[in-house]
């Protein structure tokens, strides 16, 4: 991109980010919850859309001058519809990210202290499936179910026992570190046993859904969340789609309930974004990232390292450090780091550990993919990623709560003069540098 403009007016913001392009086109992002945004959404982000208030909803704004975003936005809700196959919902194109999205359907549907059932936080759910430490966990009462601890995936017998003896208001599907397939079908089936409303959580899958390699939530759940980044590969923001019958509660609880004016650059975004889901390359993609998701993890399992659930059927997995012993996590995410390959340390099921020092790491191939990658590179990557993981995954946290942020920072203070992480990020460089970015290149 040309930043030029941005160059003589503010040099110290432009150079972070051409130091920030380097370390991506000299790496490895292997976050799954990371993918790349084209030129396009790019440039309707930075748009003029930006400057633009407008509070409330196509012919109903609060502010002049509004033309324009009404039809901004009709046409993203069109879009969104048409991609998912979900004609027959109503969707709300205006949530800033996936938190509030999620926070926006508890607030619309329920009353403070309502039941919740969702998938435990270390067992593949997120912050806002009812954390202690978020507001969904704190204005509303959630009981977690989990994995079977021998399969390490959904036991759907197990949940339907829950749903029965918690009469929950919502079930709540979906994940953020899960690497298996949901039976959104069956998730809703029994909700409705016990007249709870389905609601599924998309925000990891949505493009994997429109790309067919995973099953999809329409037409029958009530609810269904996605942020619009990710494997949709649009701006951070977020949708909501319902059954019409519930499009006015949760209408009011994006606005007034949970925001304002909504950000119609990031719409213009999805928009673009949405458009893109429709053409051939992007279903393409998807299956793709799937196929480089599972030889990635058939490589990794061939070097000696454990994943949870022994695979994966989506777009990301779960390395099991417990075979070297608790809370490695940190210290591979670091050593990775070091090597030039991006990854994050994550609970996994059953993890003795807290989730800052966590035994699991998380990785999956949306970015990868998206750079043109196949699985034959997915095979090397999977090497490097061993060696480095093997390597350092003996260190071990000292006893002493109060000393553990020191050792970590000695042992990233180390991770420069290790032969063998300079030895593989060469060899990452080099490698990394052949593919381009969407987006920048």
């Amino acid at each position: 991109m040309n930043y030029q403009t941005l160059k003589n007016q503010d040099p110290e913001i432009y150079e972070l980010i051409k130091k920030e392009e380097k370390r991506q086109k000299e790496g490895l992002e292997m976050i799954p919850s990371e993918s790349y945004a084209s030129s396009a959404v790019l440039e309707a982000i930075g748009s003029i859309f930006n400057d633009k208030y407008a509070e409330n909803y196509p012919g109903k704004r609060y502010y002049g001058g509004c033309v324009n975003v009404d039809e901004l936005e009709r046409l993203c809700q069109k879009r969104a519809k048409k991609v998912f196959g979900a004609e027959d919902y109503h969707v709300n194109v205006q949530p800033y990210s996936g938190s509030p999205a999620n926070l926006a359907v508890y607030l619309g549907l329920l009353e403070f202290g309502d039941t919740i059932m969702a998938m435990r936080l270390d067992h593949g759910g997120h912050l806002t499936h009812g954390s202690p430490v978020s507001l969904s966990g704190r204005a509303f009462r959630f009981v977690h179910y989990g994995v079977d601890p021998q399969t390490e995936q959904l036991d759907y017998d197990a949940i339907a026992k829950m749903a029965k003896e918690h009469k929950p208001k919502i079930i709540l599907s979906g994940f953020t570190a899960y690497p298996r397939l949901i039976d959104f079908q069956k998730i809703h089936e029994i909700a409705k046993e016990v007249d709870a409303i389905s609601m599924a959580d998309t925000s990891h899958i949505s493009g994997l859904i429109i790309g067919g390699v995973h099953p999809s939530p329409f037409p029958f759940t009530d609810v269904v969340t996605t942020t619009t980044h990710k494997t949709l590969r649009g701006p951070r923001a977020a949708m909501i789609f319902c059954k019409k019958e519930l499009r006015e509660q949760i209408d009011r609880a994006v606005f007034p309930g949970m925001q304002g004016g909504p950000h119609e650059h990031a719409i213009a975004g999805i928009a673009v974004a949405l458009e893109e889901a429709m053409a051939a390359e992007f279903k393409n993609w998807a299956k793709q990232v799937v196929s480089n998701a599972k030889a990635l993890a058939d490589s990794l399992i061939e070097n000696g390292l454990r994943l949870i659930s022994g695979g994966t059927d989506n777009h990301l997995m779960l390395i099991d450090l417990r075979p070297f012993g608790p809370g490695r996590g940190i210290f591979i995410e670091k050593a990775l780091e070091a090597a030039g390959i991006s990854t994050n340390k994550s609970p996994i099921p059953n993890d003795p550990s807290p989730p800052y020092y966590s035994s699991g790491i998380r990785l999956g191939t949306p970015s990868l993919t998206h750079r043109g990658m196949k699985e034959s590179d997915m095979a090397q990557i999977g090497k490097w990623i061993a060696i480095i993981v093997k390597e350092f995954a003996k260190t071990e946290l000292p006893g002493d709560p109060k000393k553990r942020a020191a050792s970590v920072k000695d042992f990233v203070g180390r991770l420069e003069k290790h032969s063998l992480v300079q030895e593989v990020k060469k060899e990452v460089v080099e490698f990394a540098s052949q593919f381009t970015i969407p987006g920048i290149d």
